[in-house]
């Protein structure tokens, strides 16, 4: 089984991850936050390392980084949190559904009004998309870094200058680019929404919100958070007021071990692999007849290569290339408006490689796409 989805989550996860996960299971069997005996100590400043591990990686302080169930769970707090009084939200053209449904949700309703910016190969007609639409009520414009479709790049930085100069909250969504690309709040990002399981290689039910501070966050669920338990209303400050109920102690520890791979391995040593890898992909499907790659020269890619094969729907490729041993994902990739966006009326077939696929691993599946009207059940 060779995995090639590793947009969805990564698999398989380093070695220190997975150790961190059983060690966590051994030690780390307190409550945070809740009690001040050993066990429950021992737990809260595990916690607390990871928390600490993740800030600095994003360039955040640690009681704006809070712990999420994913990257959907951190947007809709962001989303629902900022534009709680209403107001106009801009969203992009390649939103994933976790952040366009609740934007849609909140303008059903009729809590905000709601614009969508469309998205172009080339940045500055990106920009220019959301430049036009910005009203004296817009709050919030809600920006995917990297598209979990095709792996376009937006022009983040650009569009965070834009929400400055208008005094504009930036929510980004990194799940497909944090880990892979050096993202920081400095970048120009108020609120950043990543997974923990993907590019930060922690266990899934992971995920952060971090801010800036600057746009207060209306919770979206009140509860036990360990602080100011007398009082029945949710504290104000952060992580709490965002962190109800007990946390998952045991995913943040493996994130934070996630995040010091990466920083062992090297970034840009590991986006250089997964860039080779797609490079490779694509330049052994050139010239096929009947598969069409779902990019353009004129827009920049992280390492995610959408693609169809005529005569085959992308469900029937996908099932056809797993009874060979390959793992790829197909469909609609819940992005709704990315595959508006992009013409692809019966979704697209996504190959998604990571640090641990190999040279070889790709040119099997190369050779299988090429051949895979020869497939047994084609």
């Amino acid at each position: 089984m060779i995995n090639f989805d590793n947009a969805a989550t990564t698999f398989p996860k380093p070695l220190s991850v997975r150790r961190a996960a059983a060690g966590a299971i051994k030690s780390f069997g307190g409550n945070a936050g809740r009690g001040g005996h050993e066990l429950a100590m021992r737990t809260s400043e595990a916690l607390y390392s990871a928390r600490e591990t993740a800030a600095a990686f994003f360039g955040a302080a640690p009681e704006n980084t809070v712990f999420t169930l994913n990257c959907t769970h951190a947007l809709n707090m962001a989303i629902q949190g900022v534009m709680s009084e209403g107001g106009h939200i801009i969203i992009s053209s390649m939103e994933h559904n976790s952040a366009a449904r609740p934007a849609v949700a909140l303008a059903m309703k009729k809590q905000v009004t709601l614009s969508v910016a469309e998205v172009f190969p080339d940045s500055e007609r990106t920009l220019e998309s959301f430049r036009r639409l910005i009203r004296s009520d817009t709050r919030a414009v809600i920006c995917t870094i990297a598209s979990n479709v095709t792996g376009q790049l937006l022009p983040y930085k650009e569009i965070g200058q834009l929400c400055r100069e208008n005094g504009i909250c930036f929510i980004a969504d990194g799940a497909q680019a944090c880990g892979i690309y050096d993202i920081k709040l400095s970048d120009g990002i108020n609120i950043l929404c990543t997974a923990g399981h993907k590019g930060l290689y922690g266990i899934t039910g992971t995920g952060l919100l971090i801010t800036d501070g600057q746009y207060p966050i209306t919770p979206i669920m009140q509860g036990g958070t360990g602080s100011n338990s007398l009082s029945l209303f949710q504290p104000s400050i952060l992580p709490d007021s965002l962190e109800s109920g007990t946390p998952n102690v045991i995913g943040a520890v493996t994130v934070g071990a996630g995040i010091g791979f990466i920083g062992t391995y090297g970034m840009n040593r590991l986006r250089a692999h997964e860039e080779r890898l797609c490079r490779l992909f694509i330049e052994g499907l050139e010239g096929t007849e009947g598969v069409t790659v779902y990019r353009d020269a004129a827009a920049e890619y992280a390492p995610i290569v959408s693609f169809n094969t005529e005569g085959f729907t992308s469900e029937a490729a996908a099932e056809l290339l797993s009874e060979r041993g390959f793992c790829l994902r197909a469909g609609y990739h819940c992005a709704a408006l990315a595959h508006a966006t992009l013409g692809t009326k019966g979704g697209t077939v996504r190959f998604a490689p990571s640090v641990f696929n190999t040279e070889e691993e790709v040119r099997k599946l190369v050779y299988n796409v090429k051949t895979l009207k020869n497939l047994p059940n084609s």
